[in-house]
């Protein structure tokens, strides 16, 4: 289990900005960011006894997507190798090599629904979506039945009805293994099915794989056994392990968003090394990009003003995310101002936790004011130690924004911390698993 007992997180003063006001007219809707306009991310990755660089210039097309070169600034879906030597493999190819040229049936079962659910987590699945779309390959989604449309770009999609999790009533479940979806995917006759985890759906998705003798893929994207101790009883994470591990050693390839949780998911038995390869993501510039600085967002995130040095967050307010630490933070602060944007079960206590302090919520934002919200700010700070790969730092950089973040999960990964950012320790006591 791991446990959060202390974190030393600061905002460096360099990383505040030592003007007053960064726009030279009030009355400006926009201004020229003091920051560089373009972000490349080139630290390397570590894995095991091998050093993982980020980009890869090969060609090989899985599922739908071929590896191209991932920076930040690239909004490309990109599957990345990682092993812990050279001469580890997959076994035996998912897919006859013959038909990798050729357009694939992909059925995908995704939990919660990505069409309603509002989180990085609903980004890459839509983006890759429309990615096997536009590749030619034909794509049928099961995901949680409300509000999800009938078609994506082309691809099919069937709603299965859904129960509410008992400890995060926000996040929809379902088995997804009715006769209805049975039929339906014995008729698409896919070639691959692929499968979000942990959850539900993925129980369902793993017997229909089984049923209709298809690989399936998993890919691993909340980390649940870190956020069971801040909803439920800690004795809970030995089970979940358990859990954790039935299904990806089931599967016949595990996807992972950063290289910290492959090497978790490998000590803690549940995959191995040659079974396992890491699904990057990378980030739409032009939507996420300084030149959406605005005067008039900086005035709305910092209450009216907009000279103070302005601190923000972005993401689903849980209990999870530790957003709780950032009060600390910001009593050291006095002359800063910090805006959350983002909904969720924990914001009523946190507003409550920050009230008489220079914050605002915004609830969430989307398309040119989540835009606006990220370039206006000046620093942005991510506590969470429960990120499979923290997009919404990835996002914040493409901003132009310096990030002050835990070092964990995920985020060291992406962070090239000797360039723009700063990582802050988490003490933790015990393991992950």
């Amino acid at each position: 289990m791991t446990t959060l007992s202390s974190i030393n997180l600061s905002i460096p003063p360099h990383l505040l900005p030592s003007t007053t006001n960064t726009c030279s007219s009030s009355s400006a809707t926009s201004c020229s960011p003091p920051r560089s306009s373009s972000f490349v991310l080139h630290s390397p990755l570590s894995f095991g006894h091998r050093r993982l660089p980020i980009s890869k210039k090969s060609k090989l097309r899985f599922c739908g997507v071929i590896t191209k070169e991932a920076v930040s600034g690239s909004n490309d879906m990109t599957i990345t190798q990682v092993r812990e030597d050279d001469e580890s493999e997959i076994d035996a190819p998912l897919l006859d090599p013959e038909s990798l040229s050729k357009p694939r049936r992909i059925a995908l079962f995704v939990e919660p629904s990505p069409f309603a659910y509002v989180s990085g987590y609903k980004n890459r699945f839509q983006n890759f979506i429309r990615y096997l779309r536009e590749m030619g390959d034909e794509v049928i989604v099961v995901t949680t039945h409300e509000g999800v449309p009938e078609e994506f770009y082309g691809a099919r999609v069937i709603g299965s009805r859904s129960f509410p999790c008992p400890y995060y009533q926000k996040v929809p479940l379902s088995l997804a293994l009715s006769p209805r979806i049975i039929s339906e995917i014995a008729r698409f006759k896919p070639d691959i099915i692929h499968a979000s985890s942990p959850g539900v759906m993925v129980f369902g998705a793993l017997a229909i794989a089984k049923m209709l003798s298809v690989p399936i893929v998993m890919s691993y994207h909340t980390h649940v056994p870190v956020y069971i101790p801040r909803y439920t009883f800690s004795w809970l994470v030995k089970p979940m392990w358990s859990i954790i591990r039935f299904l990806h050693r089931a599967a016949d390839l595990t996807l992972v968003p950063s290289a910290a949780i492959g090497k978790d998911l490998i000590a803690a038995g549940a995959t191995a090394a040659n079974q396992l390869r890491l699904w990057n993501k990378g980030v739409d510039s032009e939507s996420f990009n300084p030149r959406f600085r605005s005067q008039e967002m900086r005035i709305r995130l910092s209450n009216g003003e907009p000279e103070k040095p302005l601190v923000i967050h972005v993401g689903r307010i849980g209990v999870e995310k530790s957003l709780e630490l950032l009060k600390s933070v910001m009593d050291k602060l006095p002359e800063a101002r910090i805006a959350f944007i983002g909904d969720g079960p924990y914001k009523e206590d946190l507003e409550k936790l920050f009230t008489g302090m220079p914050a605002v919520f915004t609830g969430t934002l989307q398309g040119d004011e989540l835009s606006q919200a990220y370039a206006s700010g000046d620093v942005f700070v991510m506590p969470s130690e429960s990120e499979t790969l923290g997009l919404v730092v990835l996002e914040a950089m493409s901003s132009g924004l310096p990030v002050v973040a835990a070092r964990a999960g995920g985020i060291p990964d992406i962070i090239p911390e000797d360039q723009v950012s700063e990582l802050s320790e988490l003490q933790l006591t015990a393991k992950p698993y």
